[in-house]
């Protein structure tokens, strides 16, 4: 693969100590829900910081907004003092890099291939240097893949750099994450779960890489789940509940705090990220049930008014069909009376008929 990068651009080093990242009421709104509010967080050059939470936290949220694949609704996100634009290539040129967390590596491309990738963002060279490949383009291809190697070397696989990426087991493609994103020469880099699927000898050997990252000057902000691995790895832990920062401190502060316990067993405690809003809902809904109670008397008696009406009208018409009844009864009578009144003079002639027979 042929890259058009060049390694004289790096951003400088910052002094130990230096904050690298600051994050300062970044809050994050999608419609009606708040993923992200008023989170402040700051990490300090050489520094290692965890970022934990119970899942739907808004962690990874907050690392879009970090790194602009999101717009904060609210906030400001500088780097070395420098408000950062929110624009993701715009944002590692400025010396931010991250991996994530499911794998995004360019399986059909060769390792070496997936690490000179993240050259780009310090080339020189333009279109019609990379066009004409003149002296100028190849001694910079040539110093990126130098660059490359270092890299591969540094996390161990240098003697696969000609392997397809989707051919490498799941812990190496985690590591050749990493090694892109070292390829920007970051001053701040951020993990999210950089140990998510890995056997306890991975997540030790990630481990140690992130501590060899940190000895190199870079700042390390990372995502996980594992909480020994963040408690043996971190200098600071920040716990986010419901989008909210709950706790910052040291890894024991934070380990014995219990209100973090409390939201990973998902226990509700007094002043919890969220609970004046649960409040509100449930008086709305308690009103809502005071409304409907209120309201069921009237709708019952409405009911009951409609049938003693249908009643009524039930009564009206059987009345008249009893008063068509008995008008017609005497008629049926009279009727009756009239056919037994013929019958009789023709049951007379009849028997005359007979008498009159037999005298003769």
């Amino acid at each position: 693969m042929t890259t058009t990068t060049d390694t004289t651009t790096k951003p400088a080093a910052a002094p130990a100590g230096e904050t690298v990242l600051d994050a300062s009421g970044v809050t994050m709104r999608f419609g009606g829900l708040t993923a992200v509010k008023g989170v402040d967080l700051q990490v300090n050059s050489g520094e290692i910081v965890g970022l934990i939470g119970p899942n739907g936290a808004g962690k990874t949220t907050f690392f879009n907004c970090l790194t602009g694949l999101y717009v904060p609704t609210e906030g400001k996100v500088s780097y070395k003092g420098t408000v950062l634009p929110p624009k993701p290539h715009l944002v590692t040129q400025a010396g931010i890099a991250r991996t994530f967390q499911n794998i995004r590596l360019f399986s059909n491309m060769t390792v070496l291939e997936n690490v000179l990738v993240g050259r780009h963002t310090r080339t020189k060279e333009g279109l019609w240097s990379a066009l004409l490949r003149g002296p100028g383009f190849k001694k910079a291809e040539a110093a990126s893949e130098a660059r490359a190697m270092e890299l591969l070397e540094f996390i161990g696989l240098e003697h696969k750099a000609q392997h397809l990426a989707k051919n490498l087991p799941y812990g190496e493609q985690r590591k050749l994450e990493i090694a892109r994103a070292l390829a920007s020469d970051p001053g701040l880099l951020l993990l999210d779960e950089p140990t998510a699927g890995m056997n306890p000898q991975e997540t030790r050997a990630a481990e140690e890489l992130i501590f060899a990252i940190r000895d190199m000057g870079i700042a390390v902000l990372v995502i996980e789940h594992d909480m020994r691995f963040i408690f043996n790895l971190c200098d600071r832990v920040a716990c986010l509940v419901q989008g909210e920062k709950l706790i910052e401190g040291t890894a024991a502060e934070v380990q014995g705090d219990e209100r973090v316990i409390a939201a990973y067993l998902g226990e509700p405690f007094e002043g919890a990220p969220g609970a004046a809003e649960a409040a509100e809902v449930e008086a709305a809904e308690q009103h809502a049930s005071e409304a409907a109670e209120a309201d069921a008397p009237a709708k019952a008696e409405a009911p009951a008014e409609e049938a003693a009406e249908d009643a009524a009208d039930a009564d009206g018409q059987d009345d008249g069909a009893a008063a068509a009844d008995d008008a017609g009864t005497p008629a049926d009578a009279d009727t009756a009376d009239e056919a037994g009144t013929d019958a009789e003079p023709a049951a007379d002639a009849d028997s005359t008929t007979s008498k009159d027979g037999e005298a003769k």
